[in-house]
């Protein structure tokens, strides 16, 4: 996929702003994603780090996600022992 075309790019890492409520964090992410044909879909993933992000977030949170390129509604889980927790996202990505 261009970025040329205006059509969502693969894969993004780098900085982002995690947004909760009314509160703004900056962060690092290693985001992804694809095209589901099954349900005509587009869905990103990947993993957020940032400093004591365990201590400030929970499992299921719901989140915004923004980068450089743009934002999307994303929701927090599965915490690894890094303290990094996986983001999920449909629609239209923050890449």
């Amino acid at each position: 996929m261009s970025a040329d075309n205006h059509e969502p790019l693969e894969e993004y890492d780098g900085p982002a702003t995690l947004l909760v409520d009314d509160t703004s964090e900056d962060v690092e992410v290693r985001l992804r994603g694809h095209f589901e044909p099954i349900d005509g879909t587009f869905h990103w993933y990947g993993r957020v780090s940032g400093d004591h992000l365990a201590q400030r977030h929970s499992n299921g949170a719901a989140v915004t996600v923004r980068t450089p390129h743009g934002e999307a509604d994303a929701k927090l889980s599965d915490l690894d022992p890094w303290g990094r927790f996986r983001l999920t996202g449909r629609g239209r990505p923050p890449f």
